[in-house]
């Protein structure tokens, strides 16, 4: 079904976080940090808690002077985002200056579905593209990040890669077109193999009634969120007064789960 931009604008509300104080008149605008991706990234609602993708907690690492408009939604694809009209409602609020971080495969890779399912090497980088050529167009600067890694291991206690070709897609994509990656998916798989099997478990949704090996509890997201900023950062897509708190502990209190908007 596509969606018009009220209908997108709408479903987003909530998404979006400012970080540091208000703009006055006659004051700099703040750049915003848009998020372009799936469930492990979007923001989750009271019926799922404790549930929580990495982009709720990206703005407690984000410093004075940046906002986070989160725009993943669950279940979307490169594919399927676009073809509802999501990436045309995010870019019609981009402005010079601001980023758009990039996260998908987990949908991609859903072959028995032809309304999500991208192949690596072709119409996964196709509409990748559209991420890229949109945001340049309007003075702003995209950035790719590999899919985050499932918790998965093998009977050995390795963790065991579950993207395919599509991070290795995304990195060749990167490189041609000159564009910053983060390495989500190569630093997540090393840290749940730092961590191992038994306390990557609490970096998950694991709860009385499920046992979620994609997406995150309130401690997974801060972590991965924080394997996004050191990227950021290492990058030179920001600099080192654009984030804070990379070596300190972030409460889990500090999350929370809105109200979904009718």
């Amino acid at each position: 079904m596509s969606l018009s931009r009220r209908h997108v604008v709408v479903g987003g509300v909530g998404a979006v976080v400012s970080v540091g104080g208000t703009a006055h008149a006659g004051t700099r605008r703040a750049r915003t940090v848009w998020v372009a991706g799936d469930s492990t990234a979007a923001q989750k609602y009271a019926p799922a808690a404790p549930e929580t993708g990495w982009g709720t907690a990206l703005p407690f690492l984000l410093g004075r002077g940046l906002a986070v408009a989160n725009h993943a939604v669950n279940g979307r694809s490169s594919k399927s985002f676009v073809d509802e009209g999501r990436l045309d409602a995010l870019l019609a609020g981009v402005r010079p200056g601001d980023l758009l971080i990039v996260q998908f495969a987990h949908n991609d890779e859903k072959a028995d579905d032809p309304s999500r399912y991208t192949e690596p090497w072709t119409t996964y980088q196709r509409y990748l593209r559209l991420y890229l050529d949109g945001p340049r167009a309007r003075g702003a600067r995209p950035v790719l990040a590999t899919p985050v890694e499932r918790r998965r291991f093998d009977a050995d206690g390795r963790a065991v890669p579950s993207h395919g070709e599509y991070p290795e897609a995304m990195r060749a994509l990167a490189r041609e077109e000159r564009v910053a990656l983060l390495d989500v998916q190569a630093l997540s798989l090393a840290l749940w193999q730092e961590l191992g099997p038994e306390a990557a478990q609490a970096y998950f949704n694991w709860t009385d009634t499920k046992q979620d090996n994609t997406h995150f509890s309130p401690t997974g997201a801060i972590a991965v969120a924080r394997l996004v900023a050191r990227e950021l950062l290492r990058t030179r897509v920001l600099a080192p007064h654009d984030v804070r708190r990379l070596d300190e502990e972030i409460p889990t209190s500090w999350i929370t789960w809105p109200e979904a908007a009718a």
